[in-house]
């Protein structure tokens, strides 16, 4: 199991920490690091940032959002920071909710959104392989534009830059049971939002016989601490936020997990109380088993026997929120 380092997207600005923490994770061995975007800072920039000043340590985007650009854009990102970093990009991509698509991108969230996915993968693909010009009639993706509110006149194009890497990985987040499956024979690896080494039966059916390389990177946030329910608040704060906040009481994908990861009354109490306003007591309402269960905090020692389950299962690079230096290191002892 590989380790890699997640830096998430920024908060009210850029992380001071993050470059330093990148390069002690290329010195130690990581794999990999990644960038993520919400609503403010974006995924690609501060990866290429972070590709000036290492040499080595793959470079992936958990995820940018497939909203925030057209899939011939995000192939145009990838495949310039691919050349840039001398082949070290990984393309993680995401659909996102509604509430985000349409509520910060201002589009329509797709009604079909495997097809949506499966048709934005497809064009990246082309625009990667470059055998010839991007051509799809989509649902949702058309090249050229053939809508009645165009012109008419848009003609097929290849990429004037030839990629360094026609196979550029792409990676998918994906949380539902069909989108999971779709992301097997569409992608070449699969970030799962939350992942307990506890629970892999919910993901059993989705995953069936995965093609030989294909990745399971999950994000896990990672402390080495004495006190583990301290240590336990910042994970609690992130699921208050995602279960509660990140989509509409109708219609959110990550309390859907957690329901069909045995926690469905707390998933819907902590939405509740965080539609009321409550968002402390939201926070609070989090199961610390399920907390601990999704992350690797506490001591030296908890963590090493802890870490034993992820690397027994199909995880092939876990992917770690690490808040300091210390537990980049101790992370890198213990994986070997």
């Amino acid at each position: 199991m590989r380790l890699g380092l997640a830096l998430g997207y920024w908060g009210r600005g850029p992380d001071p920490r993050h470059l330093e923490l990148a390069r002690e994770a290329e010195r130690l061995g990581y794999d990999s690091v990644w960038t993520a975007e919400a609503w403010g800072s974006d995924a690609f920039t501060p990866l290429t940032w972070i590709a000036a000043h290492t040499s080595r340590i793959r470079l992936g985007t958990a995820v940018a959002q497939m909203a925030a650009r057209s899939p011939t854009a995000t192939a145009m990102h990838a495949l310039t920071l691919d050349h840039l970093s001398g082949g070290r990009m990984l393309l993680g991509l995401g659909l996102s909710g509604p509430q985000v698509v349409e509520g910060w991108y201002g589009r329509p969230f797709p009604a079909s959104p495997l097809t949506a996915t499966r048709e934005y993968v497809e064009v990246v693909r082309q625009t990667l392989r470059r055998e010839g010009p991007v051509r799809l009639e989509g649902r949702y993706c058309s090249h050229p534009y053939a809508g009645e509110d165009g012109t008419g006149l848009g003609r097929p194009l290849k990429s004037i830059t030839h990629p360094l890497r026609a196979g550029l990985p792409v990676l998918l987040g994906a949380e539902g049971p069909k989108n999971i499956a779709q992301t097997t024979r569409i992608a070449d690896g699969w970030l799962p939002l939350y992942w307990s080494p506890m629970r892999t039966d919910v993901y059993e059916a989705s995953l069936g016989g995965l093609p030989d390389g294909f990745m399971i990177a999950p994000l896990a946030r990672a402390a080495v601490c004495d006190d583990v329910a301290e240590g336990l608040l910042p994970v609690k704060a992130m699921l208050g936020f995602y279960i509660g906040g990140m989509g509409h009481s109708a219609r959110n994908f990550h309390a859907d997990l957690m329901a069909r990861m045995g926690f469905e009354p707390e998933a819907r109490r902590i939405q509740e109380l965080f539609a009321q306003g409550r968002r402390e007591e939201a926070v609070l309402a989090v199961p610390d088993a399920f907390a601990d269960e999704i992350s690797l905090i506490g001591p030296r020692e908890r963590i090493a026997g802890r870490l034993a389950a992820w690397r027994s299962g199909p995880v092939t690079d876990l992917l770690v929120t690490a808040p300091n230096m210390e537990t980049l290191r101790v992370l890198a002892e213990l994986n070997g």
